[in-house]
């Protein structure tokens, strides 16, 4: 079960580094277009379609490495059973809002494609498919917050270490 988690946050991840090189082309071309006098519609809203969707289906892959901004003071200087009751808590809190927010994510994806919602810009892109990945990397982000919540209960998950306060604020 281990390796499908970890291979699910590192394919998310890979997804959003593709995304990454998409947008880097998307800029790219849009810049060259403009040098050349030529136009290419709507190419600004797929850059912005494109790196959000590198930005959401980034997310597990960053929490699951400790990458993302957390407030290590007081936790710092809890001991104890205090401390894992706080941790316990921040976990449960953080996945309730994860499953909220995916649940939100693709509920939002399936109403524009119902709905047949289309950008309003000249691309004339239906939106359920830019709202895809942040559906997808909600709905992993939440797997994977489940899966530190149940790592914290069962004792597994590696602890804030003195440094890392240092490393990551």
């Amino acid at each position: 079960m281990r390796r499908l988690l970890n291979f699910l946050y590192d394919g998310a991840a890979a997804l959003a580094a593709l995304c990454m090189v998409a947008l880097l082309c998307a800029v790219l071309l849009s810049i060259v277009s403009r040098q050349l006098s030529f136009h290419v519609p709507g190419i600004d809203a797929y850059a912005g379609y494109l790196m959000a969707a590198a930005g959401f289906l980034a997310l597990a892959h960053t929490l699951k490495r400790g990458e993302h901004i957390r407030v290590t003071l007081v936790l710092s200087a809890l001991k104890g059973r205090t401390h894992q009751a706080l941790e316990l808590f921040a976990l449960a809190l953080g996945t309730l809002l994860a499953v909220l927010f995916a649940y939100y994510s693709v509920r939002l994806a399936w109403q524009s494609h119902a709905f047949n919602d289309i950008s309003t810009s000249s691309d004339a892109t239906p939106l359920w498919l830019p709202q895809l990945s942040m559906g997808v990397g909600a709905m992993v982000m939440a797997i994977a917050f489940v899966d530190e919540l149940v790592l914290q209960l069962l004792g597994r998950r590696a602890g804030a270490t003195p440094g890392e306060a240092l490393r990551n604020e």
